[in-house]
């Protein structure tokens, strides 16, 4: 099947990300518009401390209005390998260093209307460094055991998809280890 793409602009830029508008032709002949949040993708990590919790950061996100509890992660850079701004990210948010760094996956955000690409990385072995905030982040860290994690995510509390992903994600890896 094709999808000819005849037009494409630009039809926002943003700090955080581009609105891609294009016109297409679909595979029956007919023309349609197609508009794509355009992200750089992102890093994200699941660290586990020395008792084998999950350390989550809690901040508020705009986008729902309120406190979200989810999983350290951070916009990869222009030019940035996701490992190194996985690396990056997790001091900045966490205060910790990772001694290891596994990848687990990638997926899409959103592929109905985005590009963005998040990499998934189990981060281990945890040494204790220096917060490094953004000057618009404001962090509370949480830690919750694996069987808490899950509960949360039944009873609506962690609600973020990165992290529900990133959650079975690594109950799977422990299970199959």
């Amino acid at each position: 099947m094709s999808y000819e793409v005849t037009k494409s602009e630009t039809s926002y830029t943003g700090k955080v990300f581009n609105i891609q508008k294009d016109t297409i032709i679909l595979p029956n002949g007919k023309t349609t518009i197609r508009e794509t949040i355009c992200h750089n993708g992102a890093a994200a990590m699941i660290p586990i401390d020395e008792n084998g919790d999950i350390i989550f950061v809690k901040q508020y996100r705009h986008s729902a209005k309120s406190m979200v509890l989810e999983i350290p992660a951070g916009t990869i850079e222009k030019g940035e390998d996701p490992l190194h701004c996985a690396i990056r990210e997790i001091e900045e948010e966490t205060s910790y260093k990772a001694g290891e760094m596994t990848f687990l996956m990638k997926f899409y955000s959103a592929i109905g209307f985005c590009n963005e690409i998040i990499y998934l990385y189990l981060a281990t072995n945890l040494e204790k460094s220096n917060f490094n905030f953004d000057d618009d982040e404001f962090i509370t860290l949480e830690r919750h055991s694996l069987s808490e994690s899950l509960k949360l995510i039944e009873n609506g509390t962690i609600c973020d998809s990165k992290t529900i992903i990133a959650i079975l994600t690594y109950k799977n890896y422990l299970e199959t280890k």
